[in-house]
């Protein structure tokens, strides 16, 4: 079953492939078929199923961490030495055991869902995996808010369409790292941590399983930076709210003879359940520092705003380009050398510089990296995968040394251990 959009086409193989069902509401179906994992995964089980896929599988390709982006130093760049001294409030980060806060949800009301042309059954205990899936739609480069929002509305007339009482998946995640509610009633169940609804995204584990459907195509490239970080985050809390281990994390393809999710992605399982029982053992260790944390600093040039909502927080800065050493930066302890993702939040205007240097420092050198500010913005954006050496030093800033008169901005960094 197939709708073809202005750019982009989703197919359902759970419905496409399965010659025993027809386009209907497969969560309604009681005689529909087991869906029990194939014979190579006999001996998993309750795990989380990834993957809503598309035809014409190619060679499997080895798991994929989000792609290292960093661009050599600019000559021209000023350099700021990390400092040898701690301040007393330096950000710590996230401590070990702590509970893990809910990722930022779009309900159904707020990225404009139609109500259900019929009623959700509601299931009486916890899912037991989760599925995760991918739409197979075009691998856009809108990482707006208001893209996601497009693509959830999009699915969810297609599933009218295709006579099912509202969207087929509990849960999306957007190109642009954007979650969304997928079938009314989803986020009220994770929420209490005692039932969900019964969905339509995989025959067979309806009523036992999570569906997570990831906006984009991932057979022979890797899903965004963005996407994969908001995955880890949902699906570590999706397993601590029912208290499904994360080796219970599958690919659609497990439960039925499908594509999807693509083999890269597919690929990616091992890393996924990796990343999210680091989150849930307490081993995950993050830290964001805003603009208005006592680890910011930027001299009086940079000014400050809360013009644009997509903003992190209350506010953020800006300045005009300049060859000048004034730097905007962000402080922070790192706990252990090894292995830390770096990200950067800021609002996105079409009038704000395409090029805006950001310099992450490891403790061993610095690398620079060129951001378009102009799209994308509103959302956690990738810097790259660094290997960090342990202390409290500046380890992003934001550098006014870049062309044209368009404003650069400085809003929050991220930094995670992986």
């Amino acid at each position: 079953m197939e709708y073809s959009g202005p750019t982009c086409t989703f197919r359902y193989l759970a419905d496409v492939e399965d010659p025993v069902h027809h386009p209907h509401e497969h969560a309604q179906d009681p005689q529909e078929h087991t869906g029990h994992a194939m014979d190579r995964r006999g001996l998993l089980r309750g795990a989380v199923v990834v993957g809503l896929g598309a035809a014409g599988a190619s060679a499997a390709l080895p798991a994929a961490a989000a792609p290292v982006i960093a661009a050599p130093p600019d000559p021209r760049e000023p350099s700021l030495a990390p400092s040898p001294e701690a301040p007393a409030d330096a950000p710590a980060g996230t401590a070990a055991g702590v509970t893990l806060a809910a990722p930022v949800i779009a309900s159904c009301d707020t990225w404009g869902a139609e109500a259900p042309r019929g009623s959700i059954s509601t299931t009486s205990g916890k899912p037991d995996k989760i599925l995760i899936h991918h739409m197979a739609s075009a691998n856009v480069t809108d990482y707006s808010q208001a893209a996601a929002y497009r693509i959830a509305r999009d699915v969810q007339q297609w599933h009218f369409a295709n006579g099912w009482v509202d969207s087929g998946q509990h849960l999306s995640v957007s190109r642009g790292g954007y979650v969304m509610e997928g079938r009314r009633g989803s986020l009220n169940g994770l929420g209490a941590g005692t039932h969900t609804v019964v969905g339509a995204h995989c025959p067979g584990q309806n009523s036992d399983a999570i569906g997570i459907e990831n906006q984009g195509t991932y057979t022979s490239v890797a899903p965004p930076a963005q996407l994969w970080n908001s995955l880890v985050d949902l699906c570590a809390y999706i397993c601590q709210q029912y208290g499904i281990a994360p080796t219970q994390i599958y690919g659609h393809r497990d439960y039925s003879a499908t594509a999807c999710p693509g083999d890269v992605l597919y690929s990616m399982l091992p890393q996924l359940r990796s990343e999210v029982a680091a989150a849930l053992n307490g081993t995950a260790w993050s830290v964001v520092v805003d603009n208005t944390s006592s680890g910011f600093s930027a001299s009086g040039n940079w000014l400050t705003s809360s013009y644009s909502a997509e903003r992190y927080g209350a506010n953020y800065r800006y300045a005009r380009p300049a060859e000048v050493s004034d730097l905007a930066t962000y402080r922070a302890t790192i706990p252990s050398s090894g292995s830390y993702r770096v990200e950067a939040w800021f609002p996105a205007i079409s009038g704000y510089n395409t090029s805006t240097p950001f310099i992450v420092y490891t403790g061993s050198g610095q690398s620079t990296v060129r951001v378009d500010q102009s799209a994308g913005g509103g959302a956690w954006m990738s810097l790259g995968t660094y290997s960090m050496t342990a202390g409290t030093r500046t380890v992003v800033a934001v550098s006014r040394w870049t062309g044209g008169s368009a404003y650069v901005v400085a809003d929050a960094i991220r930094i995670t251990r992986l």
